[in-house]
């Protein structure tokens, strides 16, 4: 059951305080400290923990990864981990955040990015169900390097990553399973930096097109999840370029656009456009 927080008395008590001839320069920070902390409760409120009572909870470990545990991994595992829902939009992680857990997500799909100055983020990738999300918590740092939103409702495990350091230190099939995911995903934010730093628009852009329609194979919905906007930030262009390079593309034959949904017509030919771009 979701709590209802009236925060809006407590700001007319600090504001008016701060408003006084007496104010203190204190009152300012707790004004800006309770509005911060509004906007995080209106942020986490559409998620919820999911209870092993509710419908739609997940009882066992059922991931190809997970079944590499012993029976006391297992349990170590369940001990510490929470079942949650993330509702369409909700943040799975927050970039700068502490991270004491790892993700697992079971169902839905999210989107990973970065977020840079002046509201300015870029797009890394689109995180499937049977992906891990912040492993890098485990390894080295103590805060997501990363931000990652819900494209669709999705059902998370929240495992805390001790646990999952201890696993990996005693179980090495298990632990060599893990490294190879996470260089797996290094190895594509090389590819993504490559990209970037040496591919024009168009081949930014066409090479973002065949990244998602490879998705787009076992989840049909891809394009019409992400905004025109998303997929520039993939591409690492304005939204202006996009739409203008998307046009371009369709007139060349290359693509067909029906409203935002995106299909492959030539895709020989779009690829030569992402290698040579």
């Amino acid at each position: 059951m979701q709590q209802n927080y009236n925060t809006k008395g407590y700001q007319e008590k600090f504001y008016a305080r701060s408003t006084s001839a007496s104010g203190l320069s204190c009152d300012n920070f707790f004004i800006d400290l309770i509005l911060t902390l509004q906007t995080k409760i209106k942020c986490f409120t559409k998620m919820r923990t999911i209870l092993e009572t509710d419908a739609d909870f997940i009882c066992d470990l059922q991931a190809p990864c997970f079944q590499l545990l012993s029976p006391e991994e297992i349990e170590l595992v369940r001990a510490g981990k929470t079942q949650v829902l993330f509702r369409k939009g909700d943040n799975l992680t927050k970039q700068g955040t502490f991270a004491s857990y790892v993700l697992f997500v079971m169902k839905g799909l999210a989107k990973q990015y970065l977020e840079g100055d002046s509201g300015k983020s870029f797009n890394l990738r689109i995180i499937k169900p049977g992906e891990f999300v912040g492993l890098s918590a485990v390894f080295s740092t103590h805060t997501f390097s990363y931000s990652s939103v819900a494209l669709t409702d999705c059902q998370v495990f929240l495992v805390e990553k001790e646990a999952i350091a201890q696993i990996i230190k005693n179980n090495g099939t298990f632990g060599f399973s893990i490294i190879k995911r996470y260089c797996e995903q290094n190895t594509n934010l090389f590819s993504t930096l490559q990209k970037v730093m040496y591919k024009q628009m168009n081949g930014r852009l066409a090479e973002t097109i065949l990244y998602l329609d490879g998705i787009k194979t076992e989840y049909p919905e891809i394009f019409q999840l992400l905004s025109r906007k998303d997929l520039a930030d993939f591409a690492g262009i304005s939204t202006e370029s996009a739409v203008k390079l998307l046009k371009s593309f369709e007139k060349d034959e290359l693509i067909k656009l029906h409203e935002k949904d995106i299909g492959v017509v030539d895709h020989n030919s779009l690829t030569e456009v992402s290698k040579k771009g």
